[in-house]
């Protein structure tokens, strides 16, 4: 990761697929990335009323270049 170790959400999608897809394609293009799971939905395989939740976070200093990167997907509303 890069020196600040404080992390931001710029996003949540449904679902580890989606997740990872989304990780894939921001560390392509440099940007580290954490994703936060609610912990239910992976533990259950529930996917329904928010458990299969994913946050994408990633260093507070790559956020607003992290949001350009994925701005065309429409799952990703902003957060902060």
């Amino acid at each position: 990761m890069t020196e600040s170790k404080e992390l931001v959400v710029i996003c949540t999608v449904q679902g580890e697929i989606a997740a990872n897809l989304l990780k894939s394609h921001l560390e392509s293009k440099g940007v580290p990335v954490l994703l936060e799971y609610e912990s239910a939905g992976r533990v259950i395989g529930i996917m329904v009323d928010g458990l299969a939740d994913v946050k994408i976070k990633v260093p507070r200093e790559l956020a607003d270049d992290a949001r350009q990167i994925i701005e065309p997907r429409e799952n990703c509303p902003d957060e902060d």
